[in-house]
């Protein structure tokens, strides 16, 4: 199709859906407000429905006060009775798919509901909201020209009782209209393959010799795929094999201990990159501006949202505020009400808002990936700025890290132990360590107070991991691929010592 005629039926999608979204970033708070009331109402009559008098509610106080707010662990069993076959639990309509994820202390394996709502007026909606803001932004574009290379863990679809479940990608292309497979690559066979490494060569065999125009996928994993395109090729970089590519859309973990890597493997000066924040739970923002680090959070998907102010998580304190109330700078873990019949759920995830109007977020980490053992709070956003920063001081580029806290023994005092796997090793490591050192203090004042002539933390310790050991740990524990993330940061030792035994074994 010519580019002016793919331009004009982009340019009127555009104009349609862009007057949706001016109406949620003009009345955030009352979209969010109808949204509420139109998912009790529907799900009124439904068991969860009945036990909480959803027929009475009324507003949003009515909601929270009568409404447990629950993790995983607590919808766990009413899952397991859907995922059995039995209907109108917590969803008055059939949920057919269930996507998989990393498990809880209960369970090896979470079953996300999936409705046929949240599919399509969330995942599916996403998906074209994306590119309608890409395009928006960038009217030269030529990106509906060639094809999308998306790169998604995929694996089998399994079927019990009625049900399916599977990856959330798997299951996002098993429902995939067929003209869809048209403007992506690799093909449907080769995305669902279940052995990674094998699928990995599949995908490039596949798709040098296409138009690739764009990017999807977790920036990790995404980076093992474009350098075995280069291996494979024996080019210098990725626009030698596709010079029309022009975005990468990302997401999944943090894009900044990447960014390096990626400007070198692509060089070509204006390339996009624009990130997402998706999950199996939903899709909840998409970055609307050029170059920005922030995320627009979408108010019009079928999800309700509430917030969590860190500092009374898990506490005596614990309480949750609507949209309405949220500040800028403070870090929040997010609760979720959403259109597959998840009320009151909490995700994991922690965000900042950058902007309340409209409402604009950062990921700021995972509300149990974080070390606050002596009162530092040290959270994935501090140690990855941390380490970009350092980085650049030094040279040297990180594949991987996990860390964790040494504890007070005795008269010994505390500190923090860090792994990390270099493509680029500092040719200090000890210069390497007090600079991190000091980039983390001028990213945490907590940790910076902590580390005051080492009154309760002494410098950190670094090791440099082997070449592969994170990979070769994912693989070890059959999490190689798509959402599958190392851990970054614990309050437990316990993933700390089983790669260091990996890294030394």
């Amino acid at each position: 199709m010519p580019i002016p005629i793919v331009n004009s039926v982009a340019s009127w999608f555009l104009k349609k859906r862009f007057h949706q979204i001016e109406l949620f970033l003009k009345y955030p708070n009352e979209v969010q407000n109808e949204l509420l009331m139109y998912l009790i109402d529907f799900a009124k009559d439904t068991e969860f429905g009945k036990t909480y008098d959803f027929a009475s509610i009324t507003n949003y106080n009515t909601f929270a006060e009568r409404v447990p707010i629950k993790n995983y662990d607590g919808w766990q069993d009413a899952i397991e009775r859907s995922r059995s076959g039995e209907q109108n639990i917590f969803w008055p309509t059939t949920i057919k798919w269930y996507a998989k994820s990393s498990g809880t202390t209960r369970s090896k394996s979470k079953f996300i509901p999936v409705s046929m709502q949240s599919l399509e007026d969330c995942h599916y909606a996403a998906s074209k909201d994306l590119l309608c803001m890409y395009f928006n932004n960038n009217e030269d574009s030529k990106l509906f020209t060639g094809k999308s290379l998306r790169l998604g863990g995929s694996k089998k679809l399994y079927k019990e009782n009625g049900t399916i479940s599977g990856d959330l990608s798997a299951i996002l292309i098993d429902n995939m209209p067929f003209w869809a497979e048209f403007s992506s690559t690799p093909s449907n066979k080769v995305s669902l393959m279940s052995d990674w490494e094998f699928k990995m060569q599949a995908i490039v065999d596949e798709t040098i010799d296409e138009n690739v125009t764009s990017l999807a996928g977790v920036p990790s994993w995404m980076l093992v795929l474009l350098n075995n395109v280069l291996e494979t090729t024996g080019k210098n970089h990725i626009h030698e094999v596709w010079p029309n590519l022009e975005v990468y859309f990302h997401g999944g973990v943090s894009f900044t201990p990447y960014v390096n890597q990626y400007q070198k493997l692509l060089p070509k000066s204006g390339f996009k990159y624009y990130e997402i924040y998706n999950a199996s739970e939903g899709f909840f923002a998409i970055q609307d501006q050029n170059d920005s680090d922030e995320l627009l959070l979408m108010l019009d998907y079928g999800i309700f949202y509430e917030f969590i102010p860190m500092s009374v998580y898990e506490t005596a304190e614990e309480h949750a505020i609507p949209l309405s109330q949220v500040k800028l700078g403070e870090n929040y873990a997010i609760i979720i009400t959403t259109n597959a019949g998840l009320w009151r759920y909490k995700i994991g995830d922690t965000v900042r808002f950058t902007s309340l109007s409209p409402y604009r977020i950062k990921i700021s980490g995972r509300t149990k990936h974080h070390i606050n053992v002596f009162g530092e709070e040290l959270i994935i956003e501090n140690a990855e700025v941390a380490l970009k920063k350092v980085c650049k001081q030094t040279g040297a580029e990180v594949i991987d890290y996990t860390a964790a806290p040494i504890f007070m023994k005795g008269k010994e005092k505390g500190a923090h132990e860090w792994l990390i796997e270099f493509k680029a090793e500092p040719e200090n490591i000890p210069d390497f360590i007090s600079q991190f050192d000091n980039a983390l203090k001028d990213v945490n004042s907590d940790y910076e107070a902590k580390r005051y002539n080492n009154i309760t933390l002494n410098e950190p310790t670094v090791h440099v991991a082997r070449k592969n050991l994170f990979y070769d740990w994912l693989k070890q524990n059959d999490k190689l691929g798509g959402q599958h993330k190392i851990p970054r940061l614990s309050n437990s030792r316990n993933y700390l010592e089983e790669l260091l035994e990996l890294n030394n074994g």
